[in-house]
């Protein structure tokens, strides 16, 4: 008996990994609330901040960037050529954001206070600012999800409330991510003598800020041609090879930035040196900036789906290093250990993900996330007599070997990078407590 005739889903390989994910998640989730931090992570008194600060919540908030940024050129610049792709870019906002919300229960001490910045007010704390730009940009991004959902359950005078009310809640979207993005960078400013040098910097939120646009517009492509791929919608060509010359307009200022704040504090001289950080360094910039704005200044790549991808793809990986570069690799040294995350702090972040795509091919499924219009035309078939010989050379296959060159490169000198880290112990091999002191004081400013 199939699974049509049965009414349920067809097994394949991707949901049967998403299962084993999500079900490896929920007992990682069962012993991280019943046994505590110490037992379940390898965070301690002394590297109290690891993966689900550095990528679940630094990340996850950065990866949301696609929201502000699709809305603000619609909505705020009036570019309404890009309108077909502000729901999808809202909708993986929206999930971003709520994951975020998740991930930081999982690394609280006391998972049960989140609430306590809402009545337990310390304006002076920057922790303070993040959480509340958090709670108000989750809400701004829930309305503006609000409209698939309304026009599912057909409420037609809420939906108008709503639509009426876009722009202002697009402004307000856009300040307060503004705000979150850069306050993130902020968040680290407080420990000039513990971060390395490669990633302190007094301009960090600019920092943080700036690469948040390029990879909310990487995040764009990325989504377009995963959905193209999967669930067979047209891809607006046209508008991502728009979006890849924002792309390399805003890395272009952010290596800018980089070095002229490594020359304005004498350190661009060591970024050549064979060290661990320098090597972690080498990799994320590399990855994040200088190969996606060498491939996207080609205009065949531009026009190239697979060669957007690929670019987007490197962009979101160079970042992704980048903020766990920022929260962990910058801070070994100064701890003075070596951090590893557990398999339980694995599991849960790869759950987070999973959960999220999850989510993202439901509300596919049962909302209007794509115009009515966007059903990609079948390709009519050739005449059995006709047999076209692929070409030895294209786009998308420079593209690809060239990708792989970039990522294997990158992966040496992180690799690299590593085996020269210093024979620190382990992190969690010395005071390990059930609930970090410093995560409880620094989360809820207790």
């Amino acid at each position: 008996m199939t699974g049509a005739s049965t009414g349920f889903p067809r097994v394949t390989f991707w949901r049967l990994v998403l299962v084993v994910i999500l079900a490896t998640g929920l007992y990682s989730t069962w012993l991280r609330f019943s046994q505590g931090l110490g037992a379940t992570t390898a965070l301690s008194d002394e590297f109290p901040w690891g993966l689900w600060v550095g990528f679940d919540i630094l990340c996850g908030v950065a990866l949301a960037a696609g929201g502000f940024t699709i809305s603000a050129i619609v909505y705020v610049f009036r570019i309404k050529r890009f309108e077909s792709i502000v729901r999808p870019a809202i909708l993986t906002a929206f999930l971003g954001y709520g994951l975020v919300v998740v991930g930081l229960i999982f690394d609280l001490g006391r998972g049960d206070r989140l609430w306590h910045p809402l009545v337990m007010w310390n304006p002076h704390s920057v922790m303070f600012e993040v959480a509340w730009c958090v709670m108000l940009y989750g809400t701004v991004l829930a309305l503006e999800f609000s409209p698939m959902l309304l026009e599912r359950l057909g409420w037609t005078k809420p939906l108008k409330m709503v639509k009426s009310a876009m722009i202002p809640l697009v402004i307000l979207g856009v300040v307060l991510s503004t705000l979150h993005q850069s306050s993130l960078g902020s968040l680290y400013l407080i420990i000039p003598g513990k971060l390395h040098a490669f990633w302190y910097s007094p301009w960090l939120p600019l920092f943080f800020f700036v690469s948040a646009v390029g990879l909310g517009a990487a995040m764009t492509i990325f989504e377009s041609f995963l959905s193209h791929r999967a669930f067979r919608r047209r891809l607006e060509l046209d508008l991502l090879s728009g979006l890849g010359k924002v792309i390399v307009v805003v890395l272009g200022l952010y290596v800018v930035l980089r070095l002229a704040d490594l020359i304005n504090r004498g350190a661009l001289a060591t970024v050549l040196e064979a060290t661990y950080e320098a090597r972690l360094f080498q990799a994320e910039l590399l990855l994040g900036a200088i190969a996606p704005i060498l491939l996207l200044l080609v205009p065949a790549v531009r026009r190239n789906d697979f060669g957007l991808f690929a670019a987007s793809l490197m962009v979101i990986s160079g970042f992704l290093l980048n903020r766990l570069n920022v929260s962990l690799t910058g801070l070994e040294r100064s701890a003075g250990v070596a951090y590893l995350p557990s398999w339980v702090e694995v599991s849960v972040t790869l759950s987070l993900v999973a959960l999220g795509f999850l989510l993202f091919g439901l509300a596919v499924k049962y909302l209007r996330v794509f115009p009515e219009s966007e059903e990609e035309e079948p390709v009519p078939e050739l005449p059995a007599a006709v047999h076209l010989r692929a070409p030895w050379f294209s786009t998308t296959k420079a593209v690809m070997a060239t990708s792989i060159a970039v990522f294997a490169f990158a992966v040496g000198l992180a690799w690299d990078g590593v085996n020269r880290r210093p024979d620190w112990p382990k992190s969690g091999s010395a005071v390990v407590v059930s609930a970090p002191a410093v995560l409880e004081t620094a989360e809820l400013g207790e």
